[in-house]
């Protein structure tokens, strides 16, 4: 009786949920189109999206975001895609622990670490932070996401299938390639959406790690909002959740198809 009863409510409990995590941002949304600067409605408007787009700070913003986050995606899907092969191929718990272990270790924690990192070997090269280290700091923590994705795929391979391929006369550069690439690739796809979503989205860390030049969009929104409110972040806002929501949602959709394949 009792389950019967929670089954019943259960609808009633995911729709409060999603409510209480979906419903700040439509709203966020819908006063983006407002012409008023504060939370009146006074009519639809486009000028906070017009603003948006005239900004040269945010412009700036969102260029060195893209550059960065393009440049990590491809780095860390490179190599998150090669130790997942390889963690495929001889299981390490080890190293799949470690890979754990920078999923669960708190952003300010990496944060610290990476910057005292460079801070000591930019101290013999003389160099200083930049666009690199932030690129750098950013495939640092996106390859455990491209790992974990593109190695579900893999265990789900028949390893027989390579093996074939080799005994037919393959190389083993040709049975990866012929064989075990296409088979993974919507897998590998959708990493790489997800590595250049969280990339895209970091803060924390790359607020550690930049240097003069190199802000991203995230710290600009920040540095804007500690100043007030600003109908421009509606709109930015509602942008960003958009693109990179649409973003995730593929990155879903590639993941279940490569699983059902």
């Amino acid at each position: 009786m009792k389950r019967l009863l929670a089954l019943r409510w259960l609808p009633v409990y995911s729709a409060g949920a999603f409510a209480f995590l979906y419903l700040p941002l439509l709203v966020l949304a819908a006063f983006s189109f407002n012409s008023s600067k504060f939370t009146v409605w006074q009519g639809f408007s486009l000028r906070w999206y017009q603003a948006a787009f005239a900004d040269t700070q945010l412009s700036e913003a969102t260029v060195n975001s893209l550059i960065i986050a393009f440049t990590a995606t491809i780095l860390s899907t490179a190599i998150g895609a090669a130790c997942a092969y390889g963690l495929w191929k001889r299981t390490n718990r080890t190293l799949l622990g470690v890979v754990y272990l920078t999923l669960v270790t708190p952003e300010i924690v990496t944060g610290v670490s990476l910057l005292a990192f460079f801070e000591a070997i930019f101290r013999y090269l003389h160099a200083r932070l930049g666009l690199h280290t932030v690129i750098l700091a950013h495939v640092a923590f996106s390859i455990a996401y491209v790992v974990l994705v593109v190695l579900a795929r893999l265990r789900t391979l028949d390893a027989r299938l390579e093996e074939a391929a080799l005994d037919l006369g393959a190389t083993p550069w040709q049975a990866f390639r012929e064989v075990t690439l296409p088979s993974i690739l919507p897998a590998v796809v959708a990493a790489a959406l997800l590595a250049f979503t969280v990339s895209f989205d970091d803060y924390v860390i790359t607020s550690l790690v930049s240097g003069v030049g190199s802000e991203t969009l995230p710290m600009v929104i920040y540095a804007l909002a500690r100043r007030g409110v600003n109908p421009v972040l509606n709109a930015l806002s509602a942008m960003i959740f958009l693109g990179l929501g649409s973003l995730v949602l593929i990155s879903q959709a590639l993941t279940r198809r490569a699983e059902t394949e």
